[in-house]
């Protein structure tokens, strides 16, 4: 009982805490995350032994907690790029999300490789510290829907892109290590499996976010009915389409990403470019709340920002709980995070391969010099990191362990670093762009 009234007491400080000292804290070269994960070092079996076991040992539950985590925020990247598809924005997205990924994957691999990893380990190891985590630094996403700044925009979907992206390298080094896995059975099988992951998320996603919005926009304006509990509805809409992809077996992660993009997308052709959707909703009164949500004209706009301003606060909870879990396992695995072939990992993850990753897959964009730097360097990593090495683990066992120094290494570098940084080096850069505008 005495436990259990600490962890009352610590969830509550540190919300309380991060929520009145938000101005603050925005001011330091300090972010949610960093606090977060230093409380759960602090409380780990390392430090104070408020938790006092071990909880990698437990790779089943983290591995379910961090992909539901996951869910949550890819879903939420997913609803705040607002921008029509045909814009090159998106194209700076996929150069990140997808063929900087490609690259850092490479230079990753062969660096274990050459240091003496073995390879199967090498390639998931690559895989895993592949994708990127905008979420834990606030400075690095789009702050609302609509918002086209090109960096934000550019970080933000990586963020949502390669978490998906990333799987089938971590299924190819899986099956090196000898573990039997779906469509790694020879080269057209992998091949068929990859054109499908990819184009059957796609198709399950937006079909399934599309069906979702017609149906209770129907419901709404034509009947006056299911109006309310938008947030049911967005975890509903989340679950199923996880589920779905899963079951299809498509990378069920570029799913639920791929449902948030095609739902605000709907809001976006029902009222126009022109306005964004909180000056649209800016003047409604609370009484007037079941008219606008049945309103022909509005309704799109109140229930994609109904949606996405409670996916949000989850997520906000969801990045909470997942740091101080991440701080647990890294209080009990800090002398493995030691070893040398980890901090060199991370190391070279965060200061050669990202950079180098980045410059590669920039070169033609229309990005400058400026903002290929800063996005060479925010790459932060985070949830989807732990994610794949504690999933490494329940899958292949002990001989994925290394795998969770490395990526808890990164981790802890990256959003010290990054978080650190994020805010005077984006500082700079909006202060250069004003100033030539």
């Amino acid at each position: 009982m005495p436990q259990e009234a600490l962890w009352f007491l610590v969830i509550g400080v540190l919300l309380m805490f991060v929520a009145l000292a938000r101005g603050p804290i925005a001011r330091l070269p300090l972010t949610g995350a960093m606090i977060y994960l230093v409380a759960g070092v602090l409380v780990g079996p390392g430090m104070l032994g408020l938790v006092r076991t071990d909880l990698a040992q437990s790779v089943r539950t983290l591995t379910i907690v961090a992909e539901a985590g996951l869910v949550v925020s890819l879903f939420s990247v997913g609803m705040h790029l607002r921008v029509p598809l045909r814009d090159p924005l998106w194209r700076l997205s996929l150069r990140l999300g997808v063929l900087a990924m490609v690259v850092g994957v490479a230079l990753m691999f062969a660096f274990a490789w050459a240091i003496g990893v073995p390879v199967g380990v090498a390639l998931f190891l690559a895989a895993a510290l592949a994708p990127t985590d905008p979420v834990l630094a606030s400075e690095l996403r789009v702050h609302e829907a609509g918002d086209a700044e090109p960096v934000r925009f550019a970080l933000s979907g990586e963020g949502g892109l390669n978490d998906g992206a990333a799987l089938p390298f971590a299924l190819l080094g899986l099956a090196l290590c000898g573990v039997s896995m779906p469509g790694t059975h020879g080269v057209v099988q992998f091949a068929a499996s990859l054109v499908w992951g990819v184009a059957g998320a796609l198709l399950i996603g937006a079909g399934l976010a599309t069906l979702c919005v017609r149906l209770v926009l129907l419901l709404r304006t034509r009947y006056g009915e299911a109006v309310g509990l938008d947030g049911f509805i967005a975890i509903g809409l989340m679950s199923v389409t996880y589920g779905a992809a899963l079951l299809a077996h498509a990378y069920a992660f570029v799913a639920v990403f791929a449902a948030g993009v095609a739902l605000r997308h709907a809001e976006l052709r029902a009222t126009g470019e022109q306005r964004r959707p909180a000056e649209e909703l800016e003047t409604v009164q609370l009484g007037e709340r079941a008219q606008v949500a049945t309103d022909p004209r509005r309704a799109h706009v109140w229930l994609a920002e109904g949606m996405t301003g409670f996916t949000l606060e989850i997520e906000h909870f969801a990045e909470l709980s997942l740091l101080l879990i991440i701080g647990c396992v890294v209080s009990a695995h800090w002398r493995d995070m030691l070893e040398p072939h980890a901090l060199l990992i991370a190391l070279a993850l965060v200061f050669v391969v990202r950079p180098l990753a980045v410059l590669v897959a920039m070169m033609g964009s229309r990005a400058d010099r400026q903002q290929r730097r800063l996005m060479a360097w925010m790459g932060i990593r985070g949830v989807g990191a732990f994610y794949y090495a504690v999933w490494g683990i329940d899958q292949a066992g002990d001989t994925m362990q290394p795998v969770l120094a490395a990526a808890l290494d990164a981790i802890v570098i990256s959003v010290a670093l990054h978080g650190s940084t994020a805010g005077y080096v984006l500082g700079r850069y909006y202060r250069r762009t004003q100033a030539q505008s």
